[in-house]
């Protein structure tokens, strides 16, 4: 290895934005009972909100690391009849395990092995999302398989590659559930290794088999973070282009939108559809019209999100200006036209961390959900920059859109917070589309704590109620809520 390492461990995080404030690596591992609630928190609550944050247990020897590659640690909170119970444990990886016991950083740049101090077999942080499927909670980044954990202890399970049936070497941070067939739809790009084009699709059976492997050749050896699925299609996106640092900006580059059949498809199926330049965020969902049109919704911006990482030239966005609108692309998967059609900008709100109730996934929605952020709402910006740490996007709200009607609401937890990605909880099986609850880890920079505000979508302006957590978490990226009953063995 080309190590970079030298010298002595270094004892204090770098004095960066990324390590500074709310930022400041968390590092804690335990539980934490019967949380202190205000408000009247639903009884029909029932599960675990799980969501992972980037958090370094070490200072890394890389000075200027980016805050999001950091030890992937889970955050389970776990809600049942009025209580609220806190766990919290990291992934035990490869990068992990031998850390501790050389009592420092031995993994260097993000996503660059040639920086390491010593070599990893796999060299994942496990830190992008956490989900459960098939009786196992899969802590996943998608620069690898995922790491299996025990969702009730969150002990490490290990490296899962589904009982040897996982055909490429990096599995998606953002795989889909068939709320149907209870299929979990995936992929994996950079497929055979860092640097390769080759992207593999997947369709795992709820029993755990794999149904179906599709290898594709992308146009651009690019960051394709997320997809959405229809009953028929899958959508990848494929965006930066890979430069000196694993990935780097390129204005030049369209954006492409690869489209493939579902069900018994062959690499040479997948059509790239292609867009002007842009940087797509998460994904909403996806569904085909009557007319077999595909209706995809998802934040758009024509600006580089990941400033960290400029363009060639070193041009990188000054990170006030960056603003993503919701938009609607709407096309015919099957037209000999390959250019995108203009998409319908649906909110021209800066937003990111779409989500929407998961039994219409695949399916038409009517309802979503985001963060959002409003300068109008009066969030004291004055107080917070100081203790704000730095890094990861600002959102003062969340944002409820009812694609309908087109009405926008709006929940503002208060002038010295702002909002981490939401989930959303129906509020009975048969509950109507859209009617439940919304869980959202909120940052309190008045107190430097951590809440989860509680959101009923029947009035949706007000907190249901709010739990106090008594430490600080800093930004996590994903979480995913799953049911009592579906943890039951």
């Amino acid at each position: 290895m080309a190590g970079h390492f030298r010298g002595s461990a270094p004892q204090a995080f770098p004095v960066r934005p990324q390590f500074s404030g709310f930022m400041k690596p968390c590092r804690f591992e335990g539980e934490l009972r019967y949380l202190e609630i205000e408000g009247d928190l639903p009884t029909e609550l029932d599960g675990t909100f799980y969501r992972v944050m980037p958090d370094p247990q070490f200072p890394p020897f890389i000075e200027n690391d980016p805050w999001f590659n950091g030890d992937g640690n889970i955050s389970a909170f776990r809600f049942s009849k009025g209580k609220v119970h806190m766990q919290q444990r990291y992934v035990r990886t490869e990068k992990f395990v031998r850390e501790r016991e050389a009592e420092r950083a031995l993994a260097g740049a993000y996503r660059n092995k040639y920086t390491d101090a010593v070599e990893f077999k796999v060299r994942t942080t496990a830190n992008t999302n956490v989900f459960y499927f098939n009786k196992v909670l899969l802590a996943a980044k998608e620069d690898a398989p995922p790491f299996a954990m025990d969702p009730i202890t969150l002990e490490t399970i290990g490296l899962w590659d589904f009982n040897g049936q996982l055909p490429s070497l990096t599995f998606t941070a953002h795989p889909k559930l068939d709320p149907v067939t209870k299929e979990l739809v995936c992929f994996g790009y950079e497929a055979r290794g860092d640097g390769t084009p080759d992207v593999c699709y997947y369709n795992i059976s709820a029993e755990g088999k794999f149904t179906q492997t599709v290898w594709m050749v992308a146009p651009v050896i690019g960051l394709i973070h997320d997809f959405a699925v229809t009953e028929n299609w899958t959508c990848d996106l494929d965006r930066l282009k890979v430069g000196g640092e694993h990935w780097q900006w390129n204005p030049n580059i369209p954006f492409y939108l690869g489209v493939l059949p579902r069900r018994g498809a062959k690499g040479s199926d997948v059509r790239w559809f292609r867009a002007p330049n842009a940087f797509p965020g998460h994904t909403t969902n996806a569904y085909e019209t009557d007319n077999g049109q595909i209706v995809f919704d998802l934040p758009l911006t024509d600006k580089n999100v990941f400033f960290w990482w400029p363009d060639a030239q070193g041009n990188a966005p000054d990170p006030t200006t960056i603003k993503a609108d919701y938009v609607r692309f709407t096309f015919d998967p099957k037209s000999p036209n390959l250019d995108l059609p203009e998409p319908t900008v649906l909110l021209k709100r800066d937003m990111e961390f779409p989500r929407i109730d998961d039994r219409v996934q695949m399916k038409r929605h009517r309802h979503s959900f985001f963060d959002m952020m409003d300068p109008t709402l009066g969030t004291n910006f004055g107080a917070i920059m100081p203790v704000l740490g730095g890094g990861y996007p600002l959102y003062n709200c969340l944002g409820h859109f009812d694609h309908d009607t087109r009405v926008l609401q709006t929940y503002f937890p208060g002038n010295m917070h702002m909002v981490q990605e939401p989930v959303f909880v129906p509020r009975s099986d048969d509950a109507p589309e859209g009617d439940g609850f919304l869980i959202v880890l909120v940052n309190n920079y008045h107190n430097m704590s951590s809440e989860l505000h509680v959101i009923d979508t029947r009035n949706f302006s007000a907190p249901r109620a709010i739990v106090k957590l008594s430490i600080r978490l800093r930004a996590g990226l994903h979480g995913n809520w799953v049911d009592a009953k579906d943890l039951e063995v």
